[in-house]
């Protein structure tokens, strides 16, 4: 058998130079102090400018008197119209972005959106990079995070994936070292706040480098978070978040019983450490779940999910006060921030949250029935919902609850049908007696699981 060899096509520079005519163009606050020559030839031949509305203002006095200028700002999703009809008219586009344009900037989503062939990105050196060289610290070691996004206002204790600073909190938990790209409405002073709020303000020391390349440049810290949290900055800055001690590594998953707090009747009101080792592994977790825990109860099975989902998000419920407030002290404990507790009885408010990736049932305050037929259409493709009956009753109701959707499933013209299994799970775990030791029983437990699994029907 001959081996096919396919030749590798290229272009050199000339060949490709000759197709552009659009230009993504890295620019500072110092204007063309810091371009090469060639990039300040590009602008003074450029027929269309595009850019946001201060680098116009700063470059202003360096367009010809012919050249249309386009902003930006607020006009995102109008940039590849503009550059697409521009190029129809063969005329030569400059898009002025800030610093390097692929570094939370706007080239990727242009590159996306138009020809590639006909764009060409010239970077300049990034603000992170600037902000850095001024406090002699490394960056090949930094994450970076930009919070430049719509304002969501303060954060609040629980706040989701839709607030503007999520991402970043989160983040603060992964990394010993950040660099944020700001705005005037998430600045370093609301970030601060967050910090303080979520009980991390003598874990992290906050440096800001503002107006950088301006004459009025400034470097403030490194400084406590309760400093910061009063303070005002530029609209203008690199804020740089940086551990006091570095971190260390925590437990996913696997805490002994003993180290959730909890209200004490008989054993504790918790999901014991097996049945959560067992009911977790059914879950069927990704790095990026998003999870429900209805009846959480101590919080033990929607928290260590939440560690094991650094990048997803759990919503919690549960009715009791008291239980609440000590699922709330757990969160705070483990320094869990993915993890949305409110104290109310399911099925209320859950209608919502976002469809789950998995669904932990460890309550159902006598609305099992119902809180299936819920959990089930709710649910994702693919989707576990898994649950813990201690009862003979609520392992029957949940058994003929599932029979019955699944069946009416078989029948009638719905996309998706059901997959269920049940498993017994009896532990039993060894108390010293004298100088010997024994087996004592726990509880047994079902755990039902539950997969929707989507049927393509012709």
């Amino acid at each position: 058998m001959t081996q096919a060899v396919v030749k590798p096509t290229s272009k050199n520079k000339a060949d490709r130079s000759a197709q552009v005519n659009c230009r993504i163009i890295g620019v500072l606050d110092d204007a063309l102090q810091s371009l090469s020559q060639q990039s300040i030839n590009y602008i003074n031949q450029a027929n269309i400018i595009i850019g946001g509305s201060r680098t116009l203002r700063l470059f202003q006095s360096h367009f010809s008197n012919a050249t249309e200028q386009f902003d930006l700002t607020g006009n995102l999703s109008k940039i590849p119209q503009w550059i697409t009809t521009a190029q129809k008219n063969k005329q030569q586009i400059i898009v002025l972005a800030t610093g390097d344009p692929l570094c939370h900037g706007i080239a990727k989503y242009i590159h996306n959106k138009i020809d590639s062939a006909t764009c060409e990105i010239i970077p300049n050196v990034s603000t992170i990079q600037l902000a850095c060289a001024r406090l002699g610290l490394t960056w090949h070691d930094i994450k970076i995070c930009s919070i430049h996004s719509k304002d969501t206002g303060e954060w609040q204790i629980g706040a989701d994936t839709s607030h503007g600073l999520y991402k970043l909190l989160q983040l603060t938990q992964q990394y010993d070292k950040l660099a944020v790209f700001t705005s005037p409405e998430n600045s370093p002073t609301r970030i601060a706040k967050m910090l303080k709020l979520e009980g991390f303000e003598l874990d992290f020391t906050i440096t800001v480098v503002q107006n950088i390349l301006h004459e009025n440049e400034t470097t403030l810290g490194p400084m406590d978070i309760n400093k910061a949290a009063q303070s005002k900055f530029s609209d203008l800055n690199i804020t740089i978040l940086q551990r006091c001690k570095l971190r260390t590594e925590k437990l996913l998953f696997g805490r002994a019983d003993q180290s959730f707090k909890q209200r004490k009747p008989d054993k504790g009101l918790i999901t014991k450490r097996e049945v959560r080792a067992v009911s977790l592994s059914r879950m069927q977790l990704t790095r990026n779940s998003i999870v429900w825990d209805i009846g959480a109860g101590s919080g033990s099975v929607g928290l260590e999910a939440a560690m094991l989902c650094p990048n997803g998000h759990i919503y919690a419920i549960e009715k009791n006060i008291d239980d609440f407030a000590i699922a709330n002290q757990n969160k705070i404990s483990m320094q869990v921030t993915n993890y949305t507790l409110i104290n109310a009885k399911a099925p209320s408010h859950i209608e919502h949250w976002p469809s789950p990736n998995a669904i932990f049932v460890g309550g159902s305050g006598g609305e099992l029935a119902e809180l299936i037929s819920i959990c089930i259409t709710r649910m994702l493709p693919s989707a576990c919902l898994v649950m813990n009956f201690v009862t003979i009753e609520n392992m029957a109701t949940a058994v003929a609850t599932l029979k019955e959707i699944k069946d009416r499933h078989n029948t009638e013209k719905i996309d998706y049908t059901i997959e269920w299994d049940a498993t017994q799970l009896s532990a039993a775990r060894s108390k010293p007696i004298l100088h010997m030791n024994r087996l004592q029983a726990e509880n047994p437990v079902w755990i039902v699981t539950v997969q929707k699994k989507l049927l393509h029907r012709k």
